[in-house]
Parts: structure tokens; C-alpha cells; sequence
């Protein structure tokens, strides 16, 4: 089985799990690569690849500008305005981006990261108050996730700050909207629960950090989208096209493919991506 496979199985598939820790390392190394490599030896040319596909990979030369765009890209879409600015000047490319605007979409991520959803939602009415007063769902879902904050920080205590938000601000737009209810019902029932014993999956759910991280994901996404600028980096759609390549060849039964193809989603180049977020003066990636 592939790198790429087993990520597909075990749902991490997901863009910010993968990218967040792994992909900006393994364009830069492949770039490295190429830039550092060697003369071919005589042992190394009479070499030949077992496997049709490797020898086309290994023709195959990324120019190293396509690379350091996607990396920009990544980081201007992703709200790194200290590593987007660096690493442009760097690369000597120009900014895709003002460095506030990248600024503001990093500060409203990182307070949502951190279970600031108060700060969040004044950061982004600050920004623009359309973008939530036209987007209910995404309003709620903040708001749903405040008061599973809430929630949080009462356990074993005095649940009336909980129960006060949930009357007042989450269940008066809930009564209007039936999959709001059914949330607004699901997140309640974390008041009667043991945090800390076997919850349900459902419930397990909202206290994990995932749920934070997919709703930092939404809202930059919305963000952009007022901006009209994309709603995600061009290396993510690469990503899913990449599954997507191997998937169909390997379903029609290409023969000349090798059985594991390594896409350099490994310990390494986690070691790698940690030198340069150091090196190159890269905000730290928000994984809490």
C-alpha cells in the first residue's frame, strides 16, 4: 500500500492534516534536490529503474519558480503573513497579497485555534459585518462552538454562563432552522456527561480540536471569498488531483506502476519542515 493510500484510509486526506505538517517540506526538499544533485556517476547511469513510472519521474524536472510559487501561495492563502513576506523575498517573488489583509485572517484563525470564539466573531464583524449576517450557518457554527467553549471551561463547576449563552444568543436562531436545533441539542448534552468518561462519538467530536480547526478552515475560506480571492491554496486542489491520478491508474491496473509509490510523507521530512519553519522565520503552525 502507498503513503498516499494509507493516508486516503485513514481520513487524513484532509488537506490541513497533511499540509499543515508534512507537504511544505516535501516541495522544498524536492526542489533542494533538484537545485543540489550531483553529476551522474558511472555507477549511478547504468542504473535503470525497475518500473516504467519512476523512470518517467525521474525525467520529470519541476522548475524550481513553480515550486516556490506554490509555497507562497500556500502561505498567503493559509493567513503566514510573516512567512509569506520572508519567504517572497527570499524566492524574490512578489507578495500575493497585503501584508494586513493576511494579517487579520491569521489573528481570527488563531483565536478560534485557541477557544477565543468571542474575539473570533468581534475580529470578523471589525472586518466586515456581511460576511456573517449573509452566512447564518457559519454564524451558527461559530456560535456553536463559543458555547461548546463555554461548556468546556464549566465542567465540574457553575453551568449558568453556558446555559445563559444557550438561551440567549444560540437557541433563538436554532428555532428556525432544524439541523440548527438538532446541533444546538447535540452540543447541550455535553452539560450532562462526563468529559472524561467513553462519550459518544458525536459528542466525542465536539470537544475534540478538530472541530475548532474546521471551523477556522470556513471561516478564512469565507474571508477570501469576500475578498474575492480563492478559497484555498492551489496546492490543495494538486493534493487531490495526486489521490486522485493514482486512484484511477492503479483501478485500470497499470502494470508498470510500482507497488509503493513514496510521496515523502515521512518522519524526515517532518524533521525538515521544522528546520525551515526556524530558518525562514515561519509562524508557528497552529495545530492545538
Amino acid at each position: 500500500m502507498s503513503n498516499w493510500q494509507g493516508f486516503q484510509q485513514q481520513g487524513h486526506l484532509d488537506p490541513d492534516f497533511a499540509f499543515r505538517e508534512h507537504i511544505f517540506a516535501q516541495f522544498r526538499q524536492a526542489a533542494q534536490r533538484q537545485s543540489q544533485a550531483a553529476p551522474m556517476t558511472s555507477s549511478t547511469a547504468t542504473a535503470t529503474p525497475k518500473y516504467a513510472f519512476e523512470a518517467r519521474v525521474d525525467d520529470t524536472k519541476t522548475p524550481k519558480n513553480d515550486i516556490n510559487a506554490l509555497i507562497l501561495d500556500y502561505l498567503t492563502m493559509e493567513g503566514y503573513p510573516g512567512a509569506a513576506a520572508n519567504f517572497s523575498k527570499e524566492a524574490n517573488l512578489a507578495p500575493q497579497q497585503a501584508d494586513p489583509s493576511i494579517k487579520t485572517r491569521q489573528e481570527i484563525q488563531h483565536a478560534i485555534h485557541s477557544g477565543d470564539i468571542e474575539t473570533a466573531i468581534t475580529a470578523l464583524n471589525a472586518l466586515d459585518s456581511d460576511i456573517l449576517d449573509k452566512n447564518p450557518e457559519l454564524h451558527f457554527s461559530l456560535l456553536r462552538l463559543q458555547l461548546v467553549e463555554l461548556i468546556r471551561q464549566c465542567y465540574g463547576g457553575d453551568i449558568t454562563p453556558a446555559l445563559d449563552f444557550a438561551t440567549q444568543q444560540v437557541a433563538p436562531r436554532a428555532s428556525i432552522n432544524e439541523q440548527f436545533r438538532v446541533d444546538l441539542e447535540r452540543a447541550m448534552s455535553l452539560l450532562f456527561f462526563d468529559h472524561d468518561s467513553n462519550l459518544s462519538p458525536e459528542l466525542k467530536d465536539l470537544l475534540s480540536s478538530d472541530l475548532r480547526r474546521k471551523t477556522a478552515t470556513k471561516v478564512n475560506e469565507a474571508v477570501l471569498v469576500r475578498q474575492d480571492q480563492r478559497r484555498e491554496a492551489a496546492i490543495r486542489a494538486l493534493v487531490r488531483m495526486r489521490a486522485w491520478a493514482e486512484s484511477s491508474a492503479r483501478s485500470s491496473k497499470i502494470k508498470d506502476l510500482p507497488p509503493d509509490i513514496d510521496i515523502g510523507l515521512n518522519g524526515e521530512n517532518a524533521v525538515e519542515f521544522q528546520g525551515l519553519t526556524e530558518t525562514n522565520g515561519h509562524e508557528p503552525m497552529i495545530t492545538t
